[in-house]
């Protein structure tokens, strides 16, 4: 039984805990910005290949007193590094976390990989080379207050960068974020679904991939644990087989997503067509004020821009208040859902919200606005 910690966006704490109960994850604990959990190696390739919230899936390999780089360094050595990591595997060290003596995470990420090849030279008379950028085990040091805890990172890059997604627009919303919020929602699946300023397909996407039980993880090319030590083949065809057979064929109502720019519209049906959707997604170009829905209920789900990057604040201003009034004057008997980073514009809808969720899109506290419309 190993243990781990899945790491997630600020907020997202309990609905990622609730995701990884439903995966069969033990000892299931919220923490700031992750949950730690305990499972056997399955359960490890699962979470990796379904989790459609988390970051990272850290392997939990030692945690000790650590005030400064000595501690630290004695820390890590006193550690058996020589199953996990031998010299003909190539090695990087990420590290988060500061404390009064150890403030620089490139020193401290330094001090730790030191400590290691120290280990291995000891033992093998040889060192692993380090590679940045596709090492074959990357550790992970996080240092808190005055603690330490050493993990390998099973994930390699980010799960939220799907692999379906080369093609993003202006201000893309991360896929783990729109999965959390279309969770958020509590959109059943059979209910059409509309995302009117759709720009590359996100919250469509995201929403297909639920509705058709079709796991995230299936469209990387490769995670961290593949290149381990203890790599189980065998094991990890039959955790795919099991999420291949796992998904449906078809979605039971219309997901749709509109926007003005036809060029953002083009990269929402080539991200469609990369993870086998565009025959089931519908994509068309629509000014915002001319929209019409396309059926008598549903949800609508969108990400007005709200940063100075996209827009000035009057012309921004100008755009909710035409939002709200389209929503109110056309759109009877659907129940609306708004991300918004800032209450002035949000004001601008001129619609009172059933519900608001704080939830962060990155660094920038937000809400997610519920509109039921009578």
């Amino acid at each position: 039984m190993g243990d781990y910690f899945a790491t997630v966006a600020r907020g997202l704490e309990p609905l990622a805990a609730e995701e990884l109960q439903s995966l069969g994850a033990k000892a299931v604990t919220p923490d700031f910005c992750g949950v730690s959990f305990q499972g056997d190696q399955p359960l490890l390739y699962r979470v990796n290949l379904w989790s459609r919230l988390a970051f990272r899936i850290l392997v939990k390999m030692g945690e000790f007193p650590c005030q400064n780089a000595a501690q630290l360094y004695q820390g890590v050595q006193r550690l058996d590094w020589r199953d996990l990591i031998p010299p003909d595997k190539t090695l990087a060290v990420t590290a988060t976390g500061k404390n009064r003596q150890l403030n620089h995470t490139h020193f401290t990420a330094l001090q730790v990989k030191n400590a290691i090849v120290d280990q291995q030279r000891q033992h093998w008379g040889e060192r692993s080379n380090v590679d940045p950028q596709h090492p074959d085990v990357q550790v992970n040091v996080h240092i808190r207050n005055d603690r330490c805890t050493l993990s390998l990172d099973s994930s390699g890059r980010s799960l939220h960068r799907r692999g379906y997604r080369p093609a993003v627009g202006a201000a893309p919303l991360k896929e783990s974020l729109a999965a959390a919020l279309i969770k958020l929602t509590e959109w059943p699946g059979d209910v059409p679904l509309l995302d009117p300023l759709c720009g590359s397909g996100t919250f469509p996407l995201e929403a297909a991939l639920s509705a058709l039980n079709i796991a995230p993880g299936l469209f990387q090319d490769e995670f961290g644990f593949q290149t381990w030590v203890d790599f189980d083949g065998a094991l990890w065809e039959e955790v795919k087989q099991e999420a291949e057979s796992a998904r449906k064929a078809e979605l039971q109502t219309l997901v749709w997503g509109c926007d003005q720019n036809h060029e953002v519209l083009h990269q929402a049906r080539v991200n469609a067509r990369r993870c086998g959707l565009a025959d089931q997604l519908r994509f068309f170009q629509q000014d915002l004020d001319t929209l019409e829905p396309p059926a008598d209920s549903g949800f609508i789900l969108c990400n007005p821009p709200y940063g100075e990057r996209l827009g000035n604040r009057e012309e921004l201003g100008d755009f909710y208040k035409l939002l709200g009034d389209v929503l109110k004057q056309r759109f009877k008997g659907w129940t609306a859902f708004i991300l918004s980073g800032n209450k002035d514009l949000a004001r601008h809808i001129g619609l009172k919200s059933a519900q608001r969720i704080p939830v962060y899109n990155g660094s920038l506290p937000c809400q997610w606005m519920k509109y039921e419309l009578y």
